[in-house]
């Protein structure tokens, strides 16, 4: 693989995933532009792994107590955190179920044009506006109870379509049921462990299945890059969250879907 494309691909992924602006939107317009050679589910497994030890590194303390309340349930105690775990579980049942559906039934491949991406952009970034403002800010994440935790898991449906964005539309329920930017965030970002988790899961069994397991060194350099540009954007992302609103991001999703569209269509 060449390595301009191995670079590209790698820091997108790392900073895309947990932004609210979609890794998938903008690496479906990568293949779509570049014409590159699809890049093996190897380098897939790769970037994966490499922005989950991201989040996973960022957040290791809530990491930590996630797992040592998941032992406590195990033990039969519930926990602050053991609750927390069974809420993070719980809420990505929903987008497993429907991406298994989607992915199996090739459904999910025609879902990766630019016009599908621009209209996604556009309507879910709205959306998240809509929900930055109405949303109140007086919840924060010890405050949320199994329905909370179940809304935002099945709003995590609607990032199936590229261009919806994960953490943008996680951050969006979590928003209109009044939780504030960055515990909101934190959130998404934890509810992000399982669902990328399941996906470098997904590519790994493909992958074993093809025979090939071999590690090479593109699938490093993937690795380190995405994990390197996922670290910055959580950290740099967190304390913005501490200061700002997310309109900046709504901004750029509407001029990125228009211009997509003027692509499109002119």
């Amino acid at each position: 693989m060449p390595l301009s494309q191995l670079v590209v691909l790698a820091i997108i992924q790392g900073l895309t995933e947990f932004l609210p602006i979609s890794s998938s939107g903008h690496l479906a317009l990568v293949d779509e532009m570049t014409g590159w050679a699809d890049q093996g589910v190897l380098i897939d497994v790769a970037i994966h792994v490499g922005s989950l030890f991201a989040v996973m590194i960022y957040f290791r303390k809530d990491v930590a107590e996630l797992l040592a309340g998941t032992l406590e349930l195990v033990r039969g105690r519930m926990t602050e955190a053991g609750r927390l775990a069974l809420y993070l579980i719980a809420a990505s049942v929903p987008i497993f179920a429907v991406g298994f559906v989607l992915v199996s039934t090739g459904v999910a491949d025609g879902l990766r044009d630019a016009a599908t991406i621009a209209w996604a952009n556009m309507i879910f970034a709205l959306l998240l506006y809509w929900s930055d403002r109405a949303g109140a800010t007086s919840k924060r994440m010890a405050d949320m109870n199994w329905g909370q935790a179940m809304i935002v898991g099945v709003s995590q449906v609607a990032a199936v379509i590229p261009g919806a964005s994960r953490s943008g539309v996680t951050m969006m329920a979590a928003r209109f049921l009044g939780f504030d930017r960055r515990d909101a965030a934190r959130f998404s970002m934890l509810l992000a462990i399982p669902t990328v988790l399941g996906a470098g899961t997904a590519a790994t069994l493909e992958l074993s299945q093809v025979g090939n397991v071999t590690l090479q060194s593109d699938a490093v350099i993937a690795a380190i890059l995405s994990f390197l540009t996922a670290w910055a954007s959580i950290a740099i992302f967190m304390r913005l969250m501490e200061k700002m609103s997310l309109t900046p991001f709504v901004i750029y999703r509407v001029v990125l879907g228009l211009a997509l569209l003027a692509w499109v269509y002119i």
